[in-house]
């Protein structure tokens, strides 16, 4: 399945939709403004949140968790920073890290486990200004909130250096 994502909005206090490749809306980002820290919510369609995105404080290469429940349920840090890529990897609180490398500020990059490719992010496929896609390519092996919730973190992080 692939989701849109327009890319212009990504500022604290501003909500947007994330849309399903059929036009429908799939998930709201929605921006806590006034926060002592960088946090968003992921929800569905019916505004209930799905997971939690917050800035860690006091992280010396910058780290964003991803919370569902109060529960931290992954770690994005930046793994290493090469001339023609970017790696992060997402610490998860159950089951093997998730890899995150590519152009994260071109939107072109790659979300794998253990060398699989669950997700690939793309602005190449799309014509509007923008916009860029997030084609979830295994949804029966990993939670596609949560793989848009790495995305987002990561352009965020990428954005902020």
């Amino acid at each position: 399945m692939r989701y849109l994502v327009r890319d212009k909005i990504f500022a604290i206090g501003d909500d947007y939709w994330i849309e399903d490749e059929n036009g429908r809306q799939a998930f709201l980002v929605d921006g806590k403004a006034l926060r002592l820290r960088d946090t968003l919510e992921l929800k569905d369609p019916a505004g209930r949140v799905l997971v939690t995105l917050r800035a860690k404080v006091l992280s010396l290469r910058g780290a964003m968790t991803v919370e569902r429940d109060g529960r931290t349920l992954a770690t994005v840090s930046r793994k290493r920073l090469s001339l023609l890529r970017n790696h992060y990897q997402v610490t998860l609180a159950e089951g093997p890290a998730l890899d995150v490398s590519g152009r994260i500020l071109d939107r072109e990059f790659a979300v794998e486990r253990d060398g699989e490719l669950l997700a690939r992010v793309s602005r190449k496929w799309l014509r509007v200004r923008d916009t860029y896609a997030v084609d979830v390519v295994r949804e029966d092996a990993a939670d596609t909130a949560l793989l848009i919730a790495v995305a987002v973190c990561v352009i965020r992080m990428a954005e902020k250096d």
